[in-house]
């Protein structure tokens, strides 16, 4: 395998050009760029084994289905898990919504469910939903006024409240935070609580061991992990996983249907009805053994000097204000520029041919927190370079020069 910094030429979006300026990808939080082996495997799928999984003998079908299959093997390799624990969904959203959804036919009024204030909307709607269909009510763990996560605090509110379903993110999608979600699990173990981990963000960046996490249920997202969109996954201990009750019903998931009635088959099949995203399943596959071939010491080294690099640079701007922790961080900076609005300065960098993110981050209560409208952010992955952030940093000062005029 190539050192850390040449990985950057087996994307090929990252040769492009915007408005005539080369393309600065800095936005890896909101979607991975894509290896050309991931794009390759779904372009030989369509074009060349095109067919149905599970449903037939002939030779297509049966090729496809072992791939398939083999596919959910490995993620639960590199997980360190079974693959009977991984169930294929559409998305980390989707994934939560099953757990939560659950859970709610077993909570009653009294019962608490604890997240953080760090969570991304979608660890927070299906919650929201779950306290009002049971009658439960849904606390919130505090952060500092930087947005770091009391750790302390969250530790007494598991012992004291007891909660029944404590749902927290591994990494903050806004901030980059690194939460000490290990610690997490072990109170919240103690109170006998179900731990619900949102990896969304962390997986590309920390390569979860969860069997030593210990979490019971554990959700990621193909498409921020070099995989393509619209595939997703959800972790499960095996007897939590196949004690929720269906989510959605159709083929494939039956083990008999009558008129009258129907039963089901056990996890994961139970939570897969229809046809899958086969092309999805196939190039996530791809993704992973594209991941399994780097040092992951190297992957994580190059990216954290990477961020520190960009952090240095913002923090010698004056005028610029950083939120998060800078310190366990999985590359993600988000900022300000004085009492500029960020959608203004946004816009200024992609005249530049930076892509960033600019406002909530589906984190609305994250940033009412911190009593601001919304940052710019900065997410960087294994296939940026220093020169991205140095031409980042030098279209960010022509900004702010355009803009004090």
């Amino acid at each position: 395998m190539n050192t850390i910094a040449e990985l950057r030429h087996d994307f090929p979006l990252l040769t492009r050009t915007v408005d005539g300026q080369p393309l600065i990808y800095l936005d890896s939080g909101a979607t991975s760029q894509k290896p050309q082996c991931v794009i390759d495997e779904i372009n030989d799928f369509y074009r060349k084994n095109n067919a149905n999984v599970h449903r037939g003998l002939h030779s297509l079908s049966e090729i496809n289905t072992f791939k398939y299959e083999q596919v959910r093997v490995k993620l639960a390799k590199y997980l360190a898990v079974s693959e009977q624990e991984i169930v294929w969904t559409s998305g980390a959203t989707e994934s939560i919504n099953i757990v939560a959804a659950g859970i709610a036919k077993s909570l009653s009024q009294g019962d608490i469910i604890l997240i953080s204030a760090l969570e991304h909307h979608a660890n927070i709607v299906p919650w929201q939903q779950a306290a009002k269909l049971s009658g439960a009510s849904l606390q919130v763990m505090p952060i500092d006024q930087q947005g770091v996560l009391d750790l302390t605090s969250a530790l007494d509110m598991i012992a004291q409240l007891r909660p029944k379903v404590v749902a927290c993110t591994h990494a903050s999608n806004t901030l980059g935070n690194i939460n000490d979600v290990e610690a997490i699990i072990k109170a919240a173990k103690k109170a006998d609580a179900v731990t619900v981990i949102d990896g969304a963000q962390a997986f590309l960046h920390l390569r979860p061991n969860l069997s030593h996490l210990d979490c019971d249920f554990y959700v990621g997202s193909a498409h921020k992990a070099l995989g393509p969109t619209g595939l997703g996954f959800l972790f499960g201990k095996y007897n939590k996983l196949n004690a929720l009750p269906i989510f959605k019903t159709g083929g494939e998931m039956i083990e008999t249907v009558t008129f009258s009635t129907t039963t089901y088959r056990n996890a994961p099949a139970k939570f897969e009805p229809g046809t899958p995203n086969i092309s999805g399943v196939l190039g996530f596959g791809a993704a992973l053994d594209y991941l399994d071939k780097i040092d992951f010491d190297l992957l994580q080294a190059y990216e954290q000097a990477l961020f520190i690099y960009c952090l240095n640079a913002l923090q010698n701007i004056e005028g610029i204000t950083i939120y998060g922790d800078t310190e366990n961080n999985i590359g993600t900076i988000s900022f300000n520029y004085r009492a500029e609005h960020h959608y203004d300065i946004a816009t200024l960098l992609n005249s530049y041919g930076v892509a960033l993110r600019s406002g909530h981050h589906c984190t609305q209560p994250l940033i009412s927190e911190l009593g601001i409208e919304g940052t710019l952010r900065v997410s960087l992955a294994f296939y940026n370079s220093h020169a991205d952030v140095d031409a980042f940093i030098s279209a960010l000062k022509s900004s702010i020069e355009l803009i004090e005029g």
